[in-house]
């Protein structure tokens, strides 16, 4: 592991696994829901995005771990994350828009996806910085990134078992 990698390790460590059991958490979460979640397309598209962002962070804390990873190397699988998971976000934005069936649910709008796209502008903004020789400034970016992803997904997970219920 180089040594810019080091200092992360343990950051990196403890939010693959709580990371982990949060991604565990919020499929429970989804479950005792479903049919409710299942009946809207903007709740689906939601937990969508909320899945894939929180599974990004997941991902990239266990990819910084591996040995011997360059700045550069792992910038690219920043990048490439955060455009994956972009497109996840603009499916389920297009998905909220489009949802008919909003009656019993509270209206939802394309900015209902806000909260998981602020993560991916971060990892974006992250990836590009790692890439262009700035590795420290990079990894507290995607370290940001990964907190406010956590900090979306248990948002949700809250809209997912409460809201729906109203």
């Amino acid at each position: 592991m180089t040594p810019t990698f080091e200092e992360w390790a343990a950051f990196n460590t403890a939010v693959a696994g709580a990371g982990a059991a949060l991604g565990g958490l919020l499929i429970v979460a989804l479950s005792v829901n479903i049919k409710q979640i299942a009946e809207s397309r903007g709740l689906a598209a939601r937990a969508g995005a909320s899945i894939a962002s929180l599974i990004l962070g997941v991902a990239l804390c266990c990819l910084a771990l591996i040995p011997g990873q360059s700045a550069t190397g792992f910038g690219i699988q920043v990048l490439a994350g955060a455009l994956a998971c972009g497109i996840v976000a603009v499916l389920a934005a297009r998905a909220i828009r489009q949802d008919e069936t909003r009656s019993g649910y509270h209206q939802y709008d394309a900015t209902q996806i806000v909260p998981f796209v602020i993560p991916l502008l971060a990892y974006l903004a992250g990836g590009v910085l790692l890439l262009i020789a700035e590795p420290g400034v990079g990894l507290v970016l995607v370290g940001v990134a990964t907190i406010l992803a956590i900090i979306a997904t248990v948002l949700f997970s809250w809209v997912a078992l409460i809201e729906v219920l109203r």
